[in-house]
């Protein structure tokens, strides 16, 4: 099963250009307090970690990810690497910087998720129930990027 979720917000940096773009190319400082990730690295400009998803039945899945980090003149851009897993998530992104410090992130998420088999006429419906709650986390995390992104800024000077 393939679930997509999609983001795009804007947050002004307080203290400036230069700093607003030190932000968005260091996903280690950026992505921090992000509540729904775990195990971040970055890695030569390779991001990792993982993504929990609570689906009833199956419990939290921990989907892992990783992206190629590339800095851009105006800000960074993550493109999702395919993962050999059974269940990962590939994560893509665009961060860009204007000079009022304005941030704005474009986030696209890619959830692949293999269900066990479930024998006779409850596959079905069991399908659906856990694609519906991983579709509803999926956007669940999308919509709380912009508070988790902006608890990550550093107070004013």
């Amino acid at each position: 099963m393939i679930l997509e979720s999609a983001q795009t917000f804007t947050l002004k940096h307080p203290r400036g250009f230069d700093e607003a773009l030190r932000f968005v190319r260091s996903p280690e400082v950026s992505l921090a307090r992000v509540r729904f990730l775990s195990d971040l690295t970055n890695r030569d400009g390779q991001v990792g970690g993982h993504l929990t998803v609570k689906t009833p039945g199956l419990g939290d899945i921990y989907l892992p990810f990783a992206s190629q980090l590339q800095q851009e003149p105006d800000g960074a851009s993550l493109q999702a690497l395919t993962l050999p897993d059974r269940n990962w998530v590939a994560v893509d992104g665009r961060a860009s910087v204007i000079p009022t410090a304005d941030m704005t992130f474009r986030f696209h998420f890619t959830a692949h998720v293999t269900l066990p088999d479930v024998p006779g006429w409850g596959s079905a419906a069991f399908e659906k129930m856990v694609s519906a709650a991983a579709q509803r986390t999926l956007m669940r995390v999308a919509e709380a990027l912009p508070r988790d992104l902006e608890a990550a800024l550093p107070t004013p000077e």
